[in-house]
């Protein structure tokens, strides 16, 4: 039988070493009593009645989940419009609505409509909505369970209309309407792309036939490619002919046009080290663990693929088959997914019908007596809990597959609450349990061993909870007198972990005193360097706890501080390794091996030279990222390797120019 329904917080024991001062703090009264029954408060209605029994299964997330996918809330053409979101459509929202009121997120969803493009708010809009129809059904559920109490009938119940909703729907048929124009308006361009490229193929036709240059043409034709990867996406159903028909022109130039073989050898050379990259990326993704991820990156492959020129006949075929095979298990694993996904919303609708069956069967159950209540009650709530674990059935199925269990259910627990509000035994006998426990609790209320009376008090909350009401003529009584004890004995420990603060502020001193310290820190010798640092470390790990509110800047201070350090450190290490270059080609030149000093420029001077092609090439790079999902990162990735190859190409030019500088003074 189910009893009080409020969970009692356990508090957080202090014994020795205390968090903080803050987690002292709220080590109050109110967060470490039991609250008052909700049994109790059924039983209260009528003079020795026990409490109403209600089902132990929140489905509330299931509910907000079904209301938020309504019809009124789909988006017209979404398979073919999903790829103008910017994150996947699996991917959940990274800011948590949960806990927000109606009015909140309203405001929310009003505020990003307003300010967000709308093709990038597709996931806070979905959370909005689950979120929003949580809030809405625990309302309505409140309601539904007010009205039974108040003695109406559960079938007869009618949520009141509400006004959040309907405001809900009309902002949501706002972004609709918002996200339809964009999709247009792409599609739009995506048109005149179409245009553009059909009109460079035309070019690319006309330059085999031109009286130009070998240079002029060939500039010509590096433009039109150029032109061609600048414009953006044409429409689905023109890209597998346009793509080959370009690549048929782009080969065509390449046969035809007498350029000079040097350059084109180099051009096709370079083109079939991009293809053979995508080939092992491709076979990469073959093993990613999540088929939809890779089916996504594989997307971006082929569009590289795509835009990669011509390679030599000898290895044209066999890249492509190499990049295809991969491609075509991608591709099948992509498909598997959805059909396996279909596959288990079918079982899963067998799986609840099941379900519902056996609950229906429970709900229309002759049960008499107290125990076998019991034991079918145990018996739905682990049908309940099956039920969470089994996921969504197919959509058209889904609400009614769902409603029809619900009902049952209610249809059950209604029939338990009529059963025992016939039933008045037991309440004296929990009279006299909590009368014996209300005792135990003053006995602890002036003890002084926290963490022992508090492992008392809480075993004896516990017990309160497990003991059904009491009569409407005591409970109140008798719930005073506990609680009453229960917060003499926290206000009396809270006060006792207050004085802690103190020194919890001298910790603080003594680590602002520490920073200076390391803010003055001088680098004379990387090893004592080190070494001195990590003294300094440990001593700031051997300083205790710091008040709540200063925790996190006085450790972002530290962090930054000792990260100044160690740069420091690492910038000494950079100048001995010339040092140290220096000392070894003086050394060569003093020995007169002239031709060893030629050999390591050379070495230098080509490595160099390998490092600024490969900054030419990301830098270059770059500009193909920017109409891709993930540009930010991608872009941010680039950089980096960038800037460090700066570094290193800079560390080789200091190598050179003090080789070149021994030279001179050898001459």
């Amino acid at each position: 039988m189910s009893t009080e329904t409020e969970k009692i917080l356990v508090p957080e024991e202090q014994s020795g070493v205390v968090s903080n001062s803050a987690d002292a703090q709220t080590t109050t009264p109110a967060t470490e009593q039991p609250a008052t029954s909700q049994a109790e408060q059924n039983a209260a209605a009528i003079e020795n009645e026990p409490e109403e029994v209600t089902s132990s299964v929140d489905f509330t997330d299931e509910e907000a989940e079904l209301a938020a996918n309504a019809p009124e809330f789909e988006l017209e053409g979404e398979d073919e419009s999903s790829a103008i979101d910017e994150a996947p459509k699996e991917n959940a929202s990274t800011t948590d609505y949960n806990g927000k009121s109606k009015a909140e997120l309203l405001a929310i969803l009003a505020d990003i409509l307003a300010n967000k493009p709308v093709q990038t708010i597709r996931r806070d809009v979905e959370a909005i909505k689950i979120a929003f129809y949580k809030t809405y059904r625990a309302e309505v559920e409140r309601a539904r369970r007010a009205f039974v109490e108040a003695g109406g009938k559960l079938e007869e119940f009618v949520p009141t209309p509400d006004d959040a909703e309907q405001r809900l729907k009309e902002l949501f048929a706002e972004y609709r309407t918002k996200r339809n124009e964009f999709i247009a308006k792409l599609e739009e361009e995506k048109e005149n792309n179409y245009k553009i490229k059909l009109q460079i193929i035309e070019e690319l036709k006309e330059l085999i036939d031109s009286n130009e240059t070998l240079n002029q043409t060939f500039n010509t034709f590096r433009d039109l490619q150029q032109r061609w990867k600048e414009t953006g996406p044409v429409p689905q159903a023109y890209v597998k002919d346009l793509w080959e028909t370009y690549n048929l022109h782009v080969e065509n130039f390449y046969n035809f046009i007498k350029i000079n073989k040097e350059l084109r050898d180099l051009d096709l050379k370079k083109n079939y080290e991009t293809k053979l990259q995508l080939c092992e990326e491709a076979e990469e993704l073959v093993l990613d663990p999540s088929p939809v991820n890779a089916f996504h990156k594989l997307q971006k492959l082929h569009e590289q693929w795509r835009e990669t020129g011509p390679v030599a006949n000898e290895y044209k075929e066999q890249l492509w088959e190499r990049f295809r095979e991969a491609s075509t298990k991608i591709n099948k694993r992509h498909q598997e997914y959805f059909n396996s996904i279909k596959e288990e919303q079918k079982h899963n609708l067998e799986l609840k019908t099941e379900l519902c069956v056996k609950t229906e069967e429970l709900s229309v159950a002759p049960l008499s007596t107290r125990k076998e209540w019991n034991k079918a009650s145990e018996q739905l709530i682990d049908i309940q809990k099956v039920w969470k674990t089994i996921g969504f059935a197919p959509k058209k199925d889904n609400t009614k597959i769902y409603e029809r269990f619900r009902n049952a259910c209610d249809k059950f627990f209604e029939n338990k609450r009529n059963f025992y509000l016939q039933i008045k035994a037991e309440m004296e006998n929990n009279l006299h349990l909590k009368n014996d426990i209300c005792a135990a609790a003053e006995a602890l209320q002036e003890s002084e061993e926290w963490k022992k009376a508090t492992d008392e008090l809480i075993a004896l909350q516990k017990r309160w909870k497990e003991i059904g009401p009491v009569s409407r003529r005591y409970s109140d009584a008798i719930w005073k007198r506990f609680r009453s004890a229960c917060d003499k004995f926290f206000e009396r420990k809270a006060a006792f972990f207050a004085s802690l603060d103190q020194q919890y502020e001298d910790n603080l001193a003594k680590k602002k005193q520490l920073l200076e310290e390391l803010k003055t820190f001088v680098v004379e010798n990387k090893e004592r360097g080190f070494e001195a640092l990590k003294e300094l470390q440990h001593r700031w790990a051997e300083i205790g706890f710091v008040p709540i509110k200063q925790k996190e800047a006085i450790q972002k201070e530290y962090r930054k501080a000792v990260d100044a350090i160690f740069a420091k450190l690492r910038s000494n290490e950079k100048e001995n390794r010339l040092e140290r270059f220096k000392g070894k080609i003086s050394s060569i030149a003093e020995g007169g091996d002239r031709r060893r000093l030629r050999f390591e420029r050379d070495r230098l001077y080509n490595k160099m030279k390998q490092i600024e092609s490969d900054i030419a090439l990301l830098e270059n790079n770059i500009g193909f990222f920017s109409k891709s999902k993930n540009a930010e990162a991608m872009i941010r990735e680039v950089n980096n390797k960038i800037a460090k190859a700066k570094e290193e190409m800079a560390t080789l030019i200091e190598k050179i120019e003090m080789i070149d500088k021994q030279n001179n003074q050898a001459e």
